[in-house]
């Protein structure tokens, strides 16, 4: 299992609180009153807060922070807006404290194989991955494979996984959207690069022309309880649904951005083949 650095960030400058603090409140839709009332506080008090006329304590920081549904990294940067010191530490994952951690996210990898399953954080670089990931990967790009590994250049690049996907539009414009959700809720310059960046890939003209959800997986049905990922490999299209899996009440800003992706078989030949291989 590899990590990737804690990424820094400039400290916001004091007297930010409050710009910040009414960011994230347009961000939630949640008016002054509604927010003094969920945290315990007055629309007053709030609009002091604001305008840089009262101080927040800590304790009020981090109620607001928990009803507006902050991120845990934001938290420490709306502390240090106000004034304080971080809570919320970044310990690397190969640290002693994060051990169990780790030896928890590996056995759980393992134990999902074949079927792939993999780790990443927050820039949706790869953390961890198992055997089950490292057989879909025939044909990729060697550059898209040196670490750290982004799975979303590896999936919607032209020289990755993009050319083999045979919804690649169905499946692009989920990935997308996912992105756009999770910009909504931070302030990550470095993720609206990576947008931007798989945003502009071309769509490979096979692709376009693809049948949506179609009948090729597996040579089944489609997979209606979810959007699958039908993926060519080895002269078969598998079918994939794709669960993601992150910790509850993170106390850690590494803990809180990790998130277990798994591949779930959307049909029976596609398990069949993934437990063949295994065989």
């Amino acid at each position: 299992m590899t990590t990737a650095a804690p990424r820094s960030r400039t400290a916001p400058p004091a007297g930010a609180f409050g710009p910040l603090l009414r960011g994230w409140r347009a961000r939630r839709r949640v008016s002054q009153l509604e927010l003094a009332l969920r945290a315990g506080s007055s629309a007053r008090h709030i609009s002091f807060v604001e305008t840089g006329r009262s101080r927040p304590s800590e304790e009020l920081v981090l109620r607001l922070a928990e009803h507006l549904d902050v991120p845990v990294r934001e938290r420490n940067a709306l502390l240090l807006a106000a004034g304080y010191a971080p809570r919320f530490p970044e310990t690397p994952l190969e640290a002693p404290a994060l051990a169990a951690l780790k030896t928890g996210i590996e056995t759980l990898l393992r134990g999902y194989e074949p079927y792939p399953a993999l780790v990443v954080d927050a820039g949706y670089d790869v953390l961890a991955a198992n055997g089950g990931v490292a057989m879909l990967l025939d044909g990729v790009d060697e550059e898209l494979l040196r670490p750290p590994v982004n799975t979303m250049r590896l999936t919607l690049h032209p020289r990755g996984l993009a050319p083999r996907i045979r919804n690649l539009p169905e499946w692009r414009g989920h990935l997308l959207a996912q992105m756009e959700r999770q910009l909504a809720l931070g302030r990550s310059a470095a993720l609206r690069t990576l947008y931007e960046e798989v945003a502009g890939y071309p769509v490979p003209d096979a692709a376009s022309t693809a049948t949506p959800g179609g009948a090729e997986a597996g040579g089944g049905a489609p997979a209606l309880f979810a959007l699958p990922m039908r993926l060519a490999h080895d002269g078969r299209v598998l079918s994939f649904v794709s669960t993601i899996a992150t910790f509850n009440t993170p106390m850690d800003v590494t803990v809180a951005e990790l998130a277990i992706e798994t591949l779930l078989p959307a049909d029976p030949e596609t398990a069949g083949y993934l437990r063949s291989r295994v065989a």
